[in-house]
């Protein structure tokens, strides 16, 4: 299989007796015990559903059926996984319905007894509250061309949603997978009817699923199992692009797509797509000589495991293989004098292997941190050792070059990239002590003195992160501290650190960390005795610079008076506009969302930037350079994101809502309880941009621009969200660390991150097309949707076109967002669960994503005032996008 496979969900075939005779022996002999046993190899090889018939003419099939799925329930290895109950007769699919556990999956009902019989079926699987596989089959019989399959598929769909209410996700559609390569010319463009009827169903009729008995496609090849893998890779390569997102197949016998011989594939492809008339016959050509051969997975490579140990050690921290690291730990202890030695030895020198290498650009950060992972598994290994040497000799332990201590400040939950910094300066000899997240100032200095630590470093994503850095600085300074202060995170830059951290810590330096492969030379430097003074007395000078530099720019001012900006406004024509109104008036919880149907949503671009590895998804993974990497590094987010998504490692919840509202004033938007509109619900405050436009015709922008204004008499509506797929993301990342494997613990919260924007993306499509419906026919791939090719926008407080995070507040209380779907604020604003991304809805066409920009004193002034907040404390939630010193400019004008 292939990237394309990221969202696919195998439905294991083994557990049905009509496909195998190894179970139906085991079935009609009795041996239910046994018969577990390959439901369990099923899962154990990736199935995600297992698929479970008992018809068989010798066997009390309903018996049968009930026995196995309690046998199941018992085993919390199987149970995991739902259940597909697989029959042609509606008895054995309702006897199972009543016993088995969680939502389960009918397989399947069709209109080939007509609509009075399908309807009848439909909502007794709705009230049992399973899904259902629909056959592409009525009363003429199976449909074989693509136009016959989806006209079919189109009305079940119809049917099953306007009759009887069945959810369209529930909804799984099987339009025939038949055999091709039969010799039969009718056949040979069975492949691409499927793939075509696919197309289709995912276009037109929105949210259902398409499945297939994938094993018929390959029929006519029974006997020769490689060429059967090879065409059963082949189609779902193709048919998965289309749009088909389940199959029932033999998880564990399934040919990597991109490793089958290219002549094997080439010919199988002619096959499967029908590109040409002799491809059956040049098919058969070669079947026989693969036989035995084509098809199967690599052999893994252990020819390393007969080197010497200490080469053994390099090349599993190089490589990140921790499968053999006790084993090898244990031998090169045996050899050495003291247990300190394996660590000050063979790791430390394969590690240095793995900094030459990541430092001349030849390894990257998700190999790295892997490499840590082994490092620290090995280390943990030898600790008990040390610990019964310390004992009875008093021999000392190792010494670390540094001790570094990171926190995230105060009021922030952001901890990916300084999990990353702390693997990377572990690696190379630093100790590093992590105080977590939403750490106080006053913690910081009293762990710091405690520990006598040489550097501090902080970390933060959300703007007001900066004015805590400046607190923390300015209170290192109060103290008498010295020592460096390293500055990371999202929204921090070297500008800021030198214009706002630098000259709050005069005793110390302020140092700006680009990203985790600086770190370790910032540190080294800084720890040097030789070149420590040089590289200070270098940072103070280029800041001194940029300080200088910021300033004289700030001076040039190139921005115009609010009136100005005002006058310049977004001039919108509101003769004739009818906005939609929503499909609902206040809010509305979606707790505990399919985490499946949030994983076609995601982009996976930024989870690449992450890791570091700068490139945009699928192309990054074909990268010259970094290709090898990031494919590696994709390989382990599916297989991690399988289990979470089959095992349930996160709850993702979500809260929406609408409300009336119109444009008051110039720049704030007034919500309603209802449609009456008499009683003021609250004010949502937006910032203008004040950027002199010269001569362009731009609009100097605020989102209150996007609302019919009061004057109008336009109905208009606003909407809001908050989502998250982060409950239960520090448990998992805690079971990881608890396992010293930092590689997954990062890998599991980059996930949740990925998972929260993707429910983000996900329910905006659902607003545009059902909740709010103002886009009802919208037909967008994901790729457009991450493109923003929609009509309207979904700004968040805190981001470039409102950078006020506390407005973040007045939604969190529209929605009720923490009994909702149990999402807080911090006092800085920040979500938590840190995997949490919320919002306000526009819908207006004209709507689009903009930056405020930097603004001037008389804006924050009469901001402050319409929020009847402090000028100063506006001042201070807004610092990043003044075009001022607060109390400085003023004085001195």
């Amino acid at each position: 299989m292939t990237n394309a496979s990221a969202s696919f969900i195998n439905v294991g075939e083994r557990t049905n007796v009509t496909g195998s005779a190894k179970f139906k022996k085991l079935i009609v002999e009795g041996r239910f015990d046994e018969a577990l046993v390959v439901a369990r190899q099923q899962v154990d090889n990736g199935a995600q559903i297992i698929d479970i018939n008992m018809d068989e003419g010798m066997l009390d099939s309903e018996q049968a059926m009930v026995t196995f799925l309690n046998l199941i329930a018992a085993e919390p290895d199987i149970a995991r996984v739902p259940v597909m109950i697989d029959s042609s007769k509606w008895s054995i699919i309702e006897a199972g319905l009543k016993c088995v556990q969680g939502k389960a999956i009918v397989n399947s009902i069709s209109l080939k007894e007509g609509e009075d019989a399908f309807l009848e079926h439909a909502r007794k699987i709705r009230r049992y509250g399973a899904a259902t596989v629909v056959m592409a089959f009525d009363e003429d019989g199976q449909a074989d061309t693509a136009e016959r399959k989806f006209a079919i598929c189109e009305r079940s769909y119809n049917l099953l949603v306007d009759k009887v209410g069945f959810p369209p996700e529930d909804i799984i559609f099987d339009p025939n997978i038949f055999a091709v390569a039969t010799g039969i010319e009718e056949h040979n463009n069975y492949g691409i009817e499927f793939i075509e009827a696919t197309k289709r169903i995912k276009q037109c009729l929105p949210y259902a699923h398409v499945s297939g008995g994938v094993s018929n496609i390959s029929f006519s090849f029974r006997g020769n199992e490689p060429v059967r893998e090879a065409m059963h890779s082949v189609f779902l390569y193709h048919a998965i692009q289309a749009g088909m997102d389940m199959g029932i197949v033999n998880a564990g016998q399934l040919a990597i797509y991109d490793e089958i011989e290219p002549e094997l594939r080439t010919r199988v492809e002619d096959v499967i797509l029908n590109r040409r008339a002799d491809a059956t016959e040049r098919l058969l050509e070669i079947a026989e000589r693969y036989k035995g051969e084509a098809g199967k997975k690599k052999e893994e490579d252990l020819s390393w495991r007969e080197l010497p140990v200490k080469e053994r050690l390099t090349h599993a921290l190089v490589k990140g293989i921790n499968a053999f690291i006790e084993e090898d730990t244990e031998a090169a202890r045996k050899e050495a004098t003291r247990p300190l030695d394996v660590i000050e030895g063979p790791l430390m020198d394969g590690m240095n292997v793995v900094g030459d290498l990541f430092g001349s650009g030849k390894m990257f950060l998700p190999q790295v941190v892997k490499s840590a992972r082994v490092m620290k598994q090995a280390v943990a290994y030898l600790m008990p050792f040390m610990e019964e040497e310390k004992r009875l000799t008093g021999a000392t332990q190792r010494e670390a070059a540094a001790k570094i201590l990171m926190a995230t400040v105060k009021g922030d939950v952001h901890d990916i990239g300084k999990n990353i910094v702390g693997v990377v300066l572990q690696c190379n000899n630093f100790e590093v002590i992590d105080l977590g997240v939403m750490v106080p100032a006053q913690k910081i200095l009293e762990v710091a003195r405690a520990e006598k630590v040489d550097v501090i470093g902080l970390s933060g994503l959300i703007t007001p992160s900066l004015d805590e850095m400046c607190h923390v600085a300015a209170e290192m300074e109060r103290e008498g501290f010295d020592i460096p202060l390293m500055i990371g995170g999202a929204t921090t830059s070297r500008i800021h650190t030198a214009v706002k951290v630098h000259p709050n810590y005069k005793r110390g330096q302020a140092i700006y960390v680009t990203d985790a492969s600086r770190a370790v030379g910032v540190v080294s430097n800084l720890m040097s005795e030789t070149s420590k003074d040089k590289y200070i007395a270098d940072v103070r000078d280029e800041y001194a610079k940029m300080a200088a530099a910021h300033a004289s720019a700030r001076s040039s001012r190139d921005r115009q008076t609010l009136e100005a900006a005002r006058a310049h406004k977004l001039k919108i024509d509101w003769v004739g506009y009818k906005p939609v109104k929503p499909s609902f008036l206040g809010t509305r919880v979606l707790e505990d969302y399919p985490l499946e149907k949030l994983v076609p949503f995601i982009d996976w671009t930024p989870f690449f930037a992450t890791w570091e590895l700068a490139g945009h998804y699928p192309q990054i993974l074909k990268d010259d350079k970094m290709g090898e990497a990031a494919q590696a590094l994709f390989d382990d987010a599916q297989e991690m994101l399988a289990l979470m998504v089959s095992e349930k490692w996160l709850k993702a919840s979500a809260v929406i809502g609408f409300w009336p509202a119109n444009q008051i004033g110039t720049d704030d938007i007034e919500l309603y309880t209802d449609d009456s509109r008499k009683e003021r619900l609250t004010v949502l405050h937006s910032l203008r941009q004040q950027m002199a436009r010269g001569t362009s015709d731009r609009a100097n922008m605020a989102l209150a621009d996007f609302i019919a204004p009061k004057e109008t008499g336009i109905a208009d509506y606003i909407g809001g969200f908050a989502v998250t797929s982060g409950h239960g993301e520090d448990a998992v990342a805690k079971r990881f660390e608890d396992k010293n494997d930092d590689y997954k613990a990062i890998l599991s919260k980059a996930l949740a991150d990925r998972l929260a924007e993707a429910f983000a993306e996900h329910l905006h499509a659902r607003v545009r097309r059902e909740f709010w419906g103002y886009a009802a026919d919208e037909q967008l791939s994901n790729e457009e949707m991450i493109a923003e090719k929609y009509q309207g926008i979904r700004p968040a407080p805190g981001y470039p076109a409102q950078p006020d995070h506390t407005e973040k507040a007045t939604l969190f209380n529209l929605l009720d967002a923490e009994k909702a779907a149990g999402i807080k604020l911090t006092e800085s604003y920040a979500m938590w669960p840190g995997a949490a991304v919320s919002g306000l809805y526009f819908s207006h066409p004209q709507s689009e994503y903009f930056g405020v920009g930097r603004i001037e004193r008389d804006q924050v002034k009469d901001y402050a005032a319409r929020k009847g907040m402090m000028l100063a404390e506006c001042e201070r939630w807004l610092a990043p996008i003044l075009n001022y010193t607060p109390g400085a400019d003023e004085a001195a004008a």
